[in-house]
């Protein structure tokens, strides 16, 4: 059966939006952008095998990466700030779940061969704590895979907010391309891919199979791209 803990929290008003959201993220969020993030992390950045691995997702939101991590064979625990976010993980999946804060993970050192957060360090008040905390759980020799926004994209999101086209209202601390690498080989990581994706916002009338072509002739322009994912290997002892 799966576990469940609870850890003391002190979280701000824009943390703690996304567990009252919870019940609205599946209807509100671009699927394209989801299945494409998915199939980023678990086809791109960990095409290994992950049966009997023990993987974090640190953030996991409404549990769709917990999902594919458990459907792959891995021994999943999930994380994210509040109950609402990890019932619905638990209506997609069974996994050890935890209410925790990616800025302070109630794990002890080395203690998982994979990590995997998508679109989260940057719904955080300090993402390079964040990172730290990431690399400080991995095993040696772990993975860590990550996607985040890439700050020079930053401008539209104001806008869209600005705007009211955005039902979001957590935090948006994006991180530069370059500054996300640095920030991992500080933490002892070893970066092993870095690499951009969605061109242009996917919000665009271009259809997607067209996104998706356009992304796959994009080699050498990841810092200039809305997304960046990079797969990181914390050193062997």
């Amino acid at each position: 059966m799966a576990e469940l803990s609870m850890q003391p929290q002190q979280l701000d008003e824009k943390q703690r939006f996304y567990d009252r959201f919870a019940g609205e993220f599946d209807a509100k969020m671009n699927r394209y952008d989801l299945e494409k993030r998915v199939r980023v992390v678990y086809d791109r950045l960990l095409p290994e095998d992950l049966s009997g691995k023990r993987l974090l997702d640190a953030g996991s939101g409404t549990g769709w990466f917990s999902l594919r991590a458990s459907e792959r064979g891995a021994k999943v625990t999930s994380i994210d700030v509040g109950l609402n976010l990890l019932r619905e993980v638990g209506r997609k999946c069974s996994t050890d779940k935890s209410v925790a804060d990616i800025c302070n993970l109630p794990f002890p050192d080395c203690s998982f061969d994979v990590v995997v957060s998508s679109e989260v360090i940057e719904h955080v008040p300090e993402p390079k704590r964040a990172v730290s905390e990431l690399a400080r759980v991995l095993k040696p020799g772990g993975l860590l895979a990550l996607t985040t926004p890439n700050r020079v994209w930053h401008f539209a999101i104001v806008l869209a907010n600005k705007l009211g086209a955005r039902p979001y209202q957590g935090h948006e601390n994006w991180v530069g391309y370059r500054e996300l690498r640095s920030w991992m080989e500080e933490w002892g990581l070893r970066v092993e891919e870095q690499f951009g994706f969605h061109l242009f916002p996917f919000v665009t009338r271009l259809s997607h199979p067209v996104l998706d072509f356009m992304d796959r002739f994009s080699v050498g322009l990841g810092p200039w791209m809305l997304n960046q994912a990079t797969r990181a290997r914390r050193a062997s002892e």
